[in-house]
């Protein structure tokens, strides 16, 4: 087999395995591969094209990898408001600084003092929903007006 033919479906095996496995670790592979096969069609010559695959593929993996990982999202704040952020619940459980249960438009939640020092809020209790971090609220006692 031509080396330029073995090269360009050794790339053409490692892009498949990449839209698989979407890690952007393959595709460093699949383009050493790829720059070989090119290569090939110039020499058949494997005692060269098997070692320039590896050095590129290592190349590839140490500076094009940390390129194709950027995520131009991460780095900005989160926009989301959660829903029920000052909305009012009531206490199914005695809620403390570790523990507690609300419920809100008839969902259970995970509930947490806000105030580590506040008070313990007894179960029944209505209160207000200050913040929300992934599936735990943060609650203080409703004001009585």
């Amino acid at each position: 087999m031509s080396a330029w033919i073995f090269f360009l479906i050794l790339a053409l095996i490692f892009f498949i395995t990449e839209i698989y496995t979407p890690t952007m670790f393959f595709l460093n592979f699949a383009i050493a591969a790829s720059f070989c096969g090119i290569l090939g069609i110039f020499t058949d010559n494997y005692n060269i094209l098997i070692p320039l695959f590896a050095i590129l593929s290592i190349l590839f993996l140490l500076f094009l990898r940390p390129l194709f990982n950027i995520n131009p999202q991460k780095n900005k704040e989160r926009s989301f408001e959660s829903p029920y952020i000052g909305k009012q619940a009531t206490a199914l459980t005695n809620i403390t600084a570790f523990s507690g249960r609300i419920k809100i438009y008839d969902e259970d939640w995970e509930a947490r003092l806000a105030n580590e020092d506040a008070a313990e809020i007894k179960q029944g209790t209505k209160v207000n929903i200050i913040r929300h971090n992934d599936l735990t609220m943060y609650v203080e006692k409703k004001e009585k007006k």
